[in-house]
């Protein structure tokens, strides 16, 4: 049993999604769970279609009628003249978002994010799945809601394991008589049966906690790239590949904010020693980048990531006092009610100051409560530089004329705050 992961890139258009089933074809589709993201860029297309609306801005119908249009055309391209119970199945997706957007009197902005922005996994699963059966690969089209069960943080739900497991084995293991398993990535659901999402890029965590609950073979992740490289090929061109990685470097990586794979991807297959794949789905007969316990890793090269949209802030107390272990705990208690992950953090006499990805919404929110006790700086648009197994000459490469404000090194690794 193994389960396969498919990003956006990999179902942006009907190509991609006859491209997705010739996989599936070639590596035996049977006793699998399929996790798809949704198409293309159509999660930034709702969050367009939710900041609208939060603004009170009526053009989100305009633009929930344009992403139905953009679904409908790739499933008329993928089986014109058959292509009606798609359709309506994903015009019904539309209608009910519709439906709750003008009956909802919520401002909680991430509540009706997660409703919304769900939606791509929703829309782009039930083409992929309607395709497969129209391509005679049989295969049941499964609800994540009835398997995947988080707590009420909505936009960063937090898995309850013990529910999440039982529902897993009781609703997926009987389907695989029936072909493979579809289901969507990204989400969640509450004990009020609301939907939550498992932060953005939550796909590979979707696949990830089905491999763990159903004690998979393996898992793999099909992306556009041939597998893990040092760098994003697309900033660095002479990026290198890595043809493997110990489970604990692959958490270092996401951690430090590795786009390859889901920061929360890793821990759970490692806890049941399951292997992760990265496999291209261009070139998808090539052997990708494999993660496992025993991998070789004593000649890594350098790994270099960079998190733009960063967000310094800085704290110092209103009685000029020192930062001391009170000042520091009601800092993280905020950070922590909020779910604002910290990236970097610096601690001098009189300040303390944190980077953070730049989420408007939380950061307001962490500043008006922390500003009753501290005065409260921030610095916007800057760069998180991380080097892992770095050496002086690629350090003095990547900051030559940088503005550093911050520059952190340990044994293996050294970040570096830049701006711009």
């Amino acid at each position: 049993m193994q389960v396969y992961k498919f990003g956006g890139a990999s179902v942006k258009d009907a190509n991609s999604v006859r491209n997705v089933i010739n996989i599936l074809n070639e590596h035996n589709f049977n006793e699998k769970v399929v996790v798809v993201s949704a198409m293309g860029k159509t999660t930034n297309e709702l969050e367009a279609v939710v900041n609208l609306y939060y603004a009170n801005n009526n053009n989100w119908k305009n633009d929930l009628a344009q992403i139905l249009s953009k679904h409908q055309q790739i499933i008329e391209e993928l089986m014109s003249g058959k292509s009606a119970d798609a359709n309506e199945a994903v015009k019904n997706i539309i209608d009910k978002a519709t439906e709750f957007l003008e009956q909802n009197h919520s401002r909680n902005y991430n509540f009706i994010y997660d409703q919304i922005v769900s939606l791509g996994e929703y829309l782009s699963t039930t083409i992929v799945s309607q395709f497969a059966n129209f391509s005679k690969l049989k295969n049941t089209l499964l609800d994540a809601k009835n398997c995947v069960f988080t707590d009420n943080a909505y936009t960063e739900g937090k898995i309850d394991w013990k529910k999440t497991e039982k529902a897993i084995n009781e609703n997926v293991t009987p389907l695989f008589k029936k072909g493979f398993v579809i289901t969507q990535g990204f989400v969640g659901c509450t004990t009020e049966d609301f939907t939550t999402t498992l932060g953005r890029e939550g796909s590979d965590f979707t696949a990830a906690i089905f491999s763990f609950c159903l004690n998979a073979e393996k898992m793999t992740v099909w992306k556009d790239v041939e597998g893990i490289m040092n760098a994003d090929p697309k900033e660095f061109p002479d990026a290198q590949f890595i043809s493997e990685l110990t489970f604990t470097e692959a958490i270092e990586m996401t951690y430090y904010g590795a786009s390859v794979i889901h920061p929360k991807t890793i821990k759970p297959i490692q806890n049941k020693n399951i292997p992760l794949e990265v496999r291209s789905f261009i070139n998808f007969k090539k052997k990708g980048s494999v993660i496992s316990a025993n991998a070789n890793t004593l000649f890594l090269p350098p790994v270099i990531i960079q998190k733009r949209s960063q967000v310094l802030l800085s704290f110092s107390a209103k009685d000029f006092s020192f930062i001391a272990e009170d000042h520091l705990s009601k800092v993280f208690l905020v950070f922590a009610e909020h779910r604002l992950r910290v990236n970097l953090m610096q601690n001098a006499a009189i300040s303390f100051s944190i980077c953070v990805d730049f989420k408007k919404e939380k950061i307001e929110k962490v500043i008006e409560e922390l500003e009753q006790e501290f005065s409260v700086t921030s610095i916007e648009n800057l760069t998180l530089l991380t080097i892992r197994h770095f050496n002086q000459g690629i350090i003095d490469k990547l900051t030559k004329d940088k503005d550093i404000l911050i520059k952190q090194q340990s044994r293996s690794t050294i970040q570096v705050l830049l701006r711009g």
